[in-house]
């Protein structure tokens, strides 16, 4: 028999859970946009009092962590997606490719850089991510489609560069985006002109960027 207040707290839990997506993304939009905006901007965009967002995230840092914990998160189904599909492996990165850059978490990562502090949780879960991607590149590669003098974190460098694009309306500037991806995947699509100037940039290069300021 089921406890007498068990559907009044199934209520709560399912508002909680409806404030937290709020919430998020409220601060998705919020901080992609301007990194050092107050949580109390978030709280306005999201329709939620400043109270009820502090009591779901005592600090910006908290809420910054749980953010990235959410874009991490959607970056590895994306992933997980790709590799288990029986596509060609160059058709499934390409999709791949477009469902991250709609989702936007390459270009909020960047943008949030060094601004808080990794937790054990989303450094296993960025390690996940970054094993998944390898390996899906890695079935590319032996493809013979992607071209052989471009790196992984070239190519999340290459993705945060295109998922910046913005413009007034959130139409045109998703159009944008996945045109200029379009662009991109056939510049590192096999056949190529000719080697690239430079070296290829290293995981090291990606893992610098979160040595730097911290959030308030």
């Amino acid at each position: 028999m089921p406890e007498p207040d068990s559907g009044p707290l199934s209520g709560r839990r399912a508002e909680a859970a409806r404030n937290d997506a709020r919430i998020l993304d409220a601060a998705r939009e919020v901080f992609l946009a301007d990194p050092d905006a107050p949580v109390s901007t978030v709280a306005g965009r999201a329709g939620v009092g400043i109270g009820a967002l502090y009591r779901r995230y005592p600090s910006k840092q908290d809420l910054l962590r749980a953010l990235a914990a959410d874009g991490l998160a959607r970056y590895i189904a994306d992933l997980e997606a790709a590799l288990s599909t029986d596509a060609p492996p160059w058709d499934a990165y390409v999709a791949c490719l477009h469902r991250v850059v709609e989702g936007g978490g390459q270009a909020l990562a960047q943008r949030l850089a060094g601004t808080f502090v990794p937790t054990p949780e989303l450094r296993r879960m960025a390690e996940q991510a970054t094993s998944l991607a390898d390996t899906l590149l890695d079935r590319v590669r032996r493809s013979g489609d992607l071209r052989d003098d471009v790196s992984g974190a070239d190519i999340v460098l290459l993705l945060e560069t295109v998922m910046l694009v913005d413009l007034p309306g959130a139409d045109r500037g998703a159009a944008l985006r996945h045109r200029y991806l379009t662009l991109l995947l056939q510049a590192l699509h096999n056949p190529v002109e000719g080697p690239l100037p430079g070296a290829p940039a290293q995981q090291a290069d990606l893992v610098a960027r979160w040595r730097g300021r911290s959030a308030g």
